[in-house]
């Protein structure tokens, strides 16, 4: 599993374990599942899909920030 934190400049949008994580990169889509390798990366705009116990959930976002080190995945968003 996962850590996820979807942050904005206003609030905590999210935090809590997913199965996986698929973000808007710059250079294309691309899906964090467990154990991904460490990258930052900037987001363009688009939809950030996350898989979590209660089912797929997705968010609109402006563009923004990805770390994930170590099965803890940082969006910084703008929404």
């Amino acid at each position: 599993m996962l850590n996820l934190r979807i942050i904005s400049p206003e609030k905590v949008i999210f935090h809590g374990e997913v199965e996986s994580v698929l973000v808007p990169g710059t250079l294309g889509s691309f899906e964090i599942l467990n154990n991904h390798a460490p990258i930052i990366s900037t987001l363009e705009q688009g939809k950030v899909e996350y898989a979590t116990k209660d089912g797929k959930k997705q968010l609109s976002i402006g563009g923004g920030f990805v770390e994930v080190k170590k099965n803890e995945v940082n969006l910084c968003v703008e929404c």
